[in-house]
């Protein structure tokens, strides 16, 4: 038995407009962005540039096929953690980016990671390769609260 066309729609949903809110709200004041002190292990913009659009891929990917083919009473659980990462992620995106509270961004952004962390290890219980495929999409959350936490020591 599978999840069903329903919880593919909500996860493919979900992921295109956390893409497409997150991107409208980092492009919302490029001068604020460039004139803030960076942390030392910041990535090049070229790294963000090409590792965004590969996570969100991976989350399009492991959704259509976890969703596809995981017994429905796992896939609504799991589609409802991965709807808690993307607010949580949502939130850190407008609050740093619009509003410019890096503090509070950071705390969103916090939970977003440990929710996506947690989102992994829902779906390799049923999807091995799938956990897998999205460990660098939680790596990279994680790596970017740690710059979150720098950008508020440093702004």
């Amino acid at each position: 038995m599978s999840g069903g066309w329903a919880a593919t729609v909500v996860w493919v949903v979900l992921v295109a407009v956390y893409a497409g809110l997150s991107s409208v709200w980092t492009a919302h004041d490029p001068d604020w962005y460039s004139g803030l002190a960076k942390p030392s292990f910041q990535p090049p913009d070229v790294v963000f540039g090409i590792m965004w659009p590969l996570n969100f891929l991976a989350l399009f990917a492991v959704g259509a096929w976890f969703t596809r083919s995981s017994a429905a009473e796992a896939v609504w659980p799991v589609t409802t953690v991965l709807g808690a990462s993307v607010v949580a992620a949502l939130a850190w995106a407008w609050l740093f980016y619009v509003p410019h509270r890096i503090g509070a961004a950071t705390v969103a952004l916090a939970l977003a990671a440990a929710l996506t962390w947690v989102l992994v290890a829902l779906v390799a219980r049923s999807l091995p390769w799938a956990g897998v495929l999205l460990v660098p999409y939680a790596a990279w959350l994680s790596i970017a609260t740690a710059l979150s936490v720098q950008y508020a020591r440093l702004n």
